[in-house]
């Protein structure tokens, strides 16, 4: 790779590796396979970058390969045979006010319903509701149509409040 082009990737990856890393975390649900993902859609990124960073958005292009490197890894023999649970996410210590500890006690139960969906649904989610992306751009992002996410998103929710009743009654 050239000099500059090398700087380019350099000051790129500097500037995304923490919000490649959380949206990682969010498909993932473990801190370490969130890391592992990231460094192999930077290697890819690395073998590709000319391409890349002449492209409209490179944001867009390198959370495709994020995850795409995430649906490839789960679509693997190790993946659908040994299906290791993360890490419980770290908590901070009960705090004096209830709807804060409310709040975290939520996004635990929400993170190990995200870990039941399939890879696919979880993807779905992940880019619409945590990376704020449209359903155009989640379908790029996916290399789907419009209307695949639109029905992933659907069966998606519909499996979270199967897995979460008691949320679901709640928001009724």
């Amino acid at each position: 790779m050239r000099e500059d082009d090398e700087r380019g990737y350099s000051q790129f990856v500097q500037g995304r590796v923490t919000a490649l890393q959380r949206t990682a975390y969010h498909l993932c649900g473990d801190w370490h396979e969130a890391h592992d993902l990231v460094q192999a859609a930077l290697i890819r990124l690395y073998r590709h970058w000319p391409r890349v960073s002449a492209a409209d958005s490179p944001d867009a292009y390198v959370r495709r390969m994020l995850v795409n490197v995430f649906l490839d890894q789960r679509r693997g023999w190790w993946s659908r045979h040994v299906r290791p649970f993360g890490d419980p996410p770290e908590l901070p210590a009960s705090t004096a006010d209830p709807a804060v500890d409310l709040v975290v006690d939520r996004a635990v139960d929400l993170q190990a319903a995200l870990v039941r969906l399939s890879p696919g649904q979880r993807a779905v989610l992940v880019l619409r509701y945590w990376e704020g992306l449209d359903v155009a751009e989640t379908a790029a992002a996916l290399g789907c149509s419009p209307g695949t996410v639109k029905s992933q998103t659907s069966y998606a929710i519909t499996a979270l409040r199967r897995l979460l009743p008691e949320y679901a009654k709640e928001t009724r």
